[in-house]
């Protein structure tokens, strides 16, 4: 199958600048094209999965992938989709970023057969005025003012600082320096940045009389209209140290029924005939469904060797026994549970967790069964296993 297509009955194509030209060319050329990431973390984080996952589509059919890492643009803040000024990175922090990064890019992609770069490296140098006058002759203030991200600020009243107006300028430039160096005719990102590419492509254009091509990738929701890679205790990333792999395989597992069959066309590399193959299960069979999800995509962030082992875990876990690789958090021994299902990360505040008491979902197992909690005021006396609802559990741990 053309890969063009490929991406597109996965569901990773949303807009695209001329599809049958770049369809073409992809069919039968080789080509460089790139995408950016903000440094702005020290982990990538489910979100970042969806380009991950088109740049390693790419590369597998032949074409050559950038990844630029935005330590130049993260001085000056994307303000697309956001409701105000980012806070201002030192270059020191954004290069730690950009080294914590690397070995989780390397898990999806061929870095020896890959570009990493910053663009603070040509962007740092620019000569403003220089830039102004070279670049800053092509793009329209009228435009500028009309695009979605810059109207939703101004309808707010919420400011736009002058600074991020400059952002598009300098994205826009990105494209123009990578398609003169290292040939990139093709930019690849999130559906916010839109605008960001048509003015790159038209930049390229106007400076060199060529054709450049750019198509934007959905921005993922859950069934139920939530953002998608959220949960009750944050981001779920792709680092170990910030959220566990029996955690991350848990997420995958616990998605809704509705999601499976999406998330598994956009989060794994299965052809989409097994797919077909999986999406007739119905009822209590789509939680197999929901576990070869799960140990597909820990497999591709963690490793085969961990997503066994977390997979094995969570089925000690479920069918009543206990594993070490189970989440677990140390507490003194009495406490109230209502301060405890807080405090093992099951609820975000105590007026959450009396309404998980209120609806039956907590449940404490002591090794002798589960015991249902009917009052946010009953003291836990004893360590043992905390359940909220069917999947979720926490061993608490007595550390009085």
């Amino acid at each position: 199958m053309e890969i063009l297509k490929e991406l597109q009955q996965r569901g990773f194509v949303k807009q695209i600048i001329d599809e049958d030209e770049l369809g073409r060319k992809l069919h039968q050329e080789k080509i460089t094209f790139y995408v950016g990431f903000d440094p702005t973390g020290s982990s990538l984080h489910v979100g970042h999965m969806l380009p991950i996952m088109v740049m390693a589509w790419l590369q597998r059919a032949g074409h050559r992938p950038i990844i630029v890492l935005g330590g130049g643009t993260a001085m000056v803040g994307d303000p697309s989709g956001k409701d105000k000024t980012r806070e201002m990175l030192t270059p020191a922090k954004v290069q730690k970023n950009l080294e914590a990064m690397r070995p989780q890019f390397a898990r999806f992609l061929d870095l020896d057969n890959a570009l990493m770069l910053n663009n603070a490296d040509w962007l740092l140098p620019l000569h403003y005025v220089s830039f102004l006058r070279d670049i800053g002759k092509h793009f329209s203030v009228n435009r500028m003012i009309k695009a979605e991200g810059t109207r939703q600020r101004l309808e707010r009243e919420q400011g736009f600082s002058f600074i991020e107006f400059n952002y598009h300028l300098l994205q826009s430039y990105d494209f123009l320096h990578l398609h003169k160096e290292y040939d990139c005719s093709l930019q690849v990102g999130g559906d916010d940045q839109w605008f960001h590419f048509c003015g790159g492509v038209e930049l390229i254009r106007r400076e060199t009389g060529k054709t450049a091509y750019g198509f934007t990738i959905p921005l993922l929701a859950t069934a139920d209209g939530k953002k998608m890679g959220k949960t009750e205790k944050g981001a779920v990333w792709l680092n170990p140290e910030l959220m566990s792999p029996y955690d991350f395989y848990q997420y995958w597992v616990n998605v809704q029924d509705n999601d499976v069959i999406r998330f598994m066309k956009l989060y794994t590399f299965l052809p989409l005939e097994e797919i077909q193959e999986w999406g007739q299960l119905q009822g209590a069979d789509l939680r197999k469904a929901k576990q070869k999800l799960a140990l597909e995509v820990t497999t591709l962030v963690h490793g085969a060797e961990e997503a066994q082992r977390v997979q094995e875990a969570a089925r000690k876990v479920f069918s009543g026994g206990t594993a070490a690789d189970m989440p677990c958090v140390s507490v003194a021994l009495p406490m109230a549970f209502g301060d405890l299902i807080c405090a093992a990360g099951l609820a975000q505040s105590k007026s959450q967790a009396r309404r998980l008491i209120k609806g039956n979902a907590i449940k404490m197992d002591y090794g002798e069964g589960k015991t249902a909690i009917t009052h946010h005021e009953t003291i836990c006396t004893q360590a043992g296993n905390l359940w909220a609802g069917k999947k979720r559990c926490v061993k608490i741990i007595d550390a009085a």
